[in-house]
């Protein structure tokens, strides 16, 4: 399943920063892909979060860092796919400065949960996925109702269903909880490869916002009726 609108459009226009940030990851996607295997695995130590150095004190800088970098095409594609279809709208209830803070403190959270629980790692952490679940957070306690649209693969044919926010980001959270504990352990080819923990340290984190944010803005100016936007 993989979501392509919703149908909370907010604003007159498109979410500049959530643009600006897709644009940003791919161009270091692309940059990462001109490199030679060694020299993109040097960059990738360098530039990503490894939970024993940052445990010692070393390579604070990859907190931040490591929230651009992805480790394949699918990475970058699915995450950039969250970031289009959930992003603006928090975006344009938090506003461009806010929103860019807590798309960086989000990504920082999820990296501080994947850390707490995987210290001794030296395996290095990249991706947007952290960030993006606070957006997820923050989504789904800001726009519950909101219809997703969902393509939807069944063997050979594909269809396109819509399920609530509350529903699609509630097995999401679910999955990824329950992968967490499952990856508890000695790590596998089964466990092993993707920050569970990172995905719902940002999750948590965008809840937090989420409800802040609601109950500053207020329910009635949060879930105004919107128009289906089509990806």
């Amino acid at each position: 399943m993989f979501p392509i609108g919703d149908t909370n459009v907010r604003g007159a226009g498109p979410g500049f920063v959530t643009i600006g940030l897709i644009i940003l990851n791919v161009i270091i996607f692309l940059f990462e892909a001109t490199m030679s295997r060694p020299a993109l695995e040097s960059f990738i130590t360098q530039y990503g979060t490894i939970p024993a150095a940052i445990m010692q004190g070393d390579q604070l800088h990859t907190l931040l860092t490591s929230m651009f970098l992805h480790g394949g095409w699918l990475h970058l594609i699915g995450n950039m796919l969250f970031l289009w279809v959930f992003g603006d709208n928090i975006e344009a209830v938090l506003g461009k400065l806010w929103y860019l803070l807590f798309y960086l403190a989000g990504g920082i959270a999820a990296s501080l949960a994947h850390i707490l629980l995987n210290m001794g790692s030296t395996v290095p952490s990249v991706g947007a996925s952290g960030a993006i679940a606070a957006i997820l957070g923050a989504y789904i306690v800001m726009f519950p109702h909101s219809q997703i649209r969902l393509l939807v693969f069944l063997g050979l044919f594909m269809t396109v269903t819509r399920v609530t926010a509350l529903v699609f980001l509630g097995i999401w959270a679910i999955m990824q909880l329950f992968n967490g504990i499952a990856g508890l352990g000695v790590e596998t080819a089964q466990t092993g490869g993707v920050a569970f923990w990172a995905h719902l340290g940002g999750f948590v984190f965008g809840l937090l916002v989420g409800f802040l944010a609601r109950g500053v803005a207020g329910r009635h100016q949060l879930e105004s009726p919107g128009r289906l936007r089509r990806t």
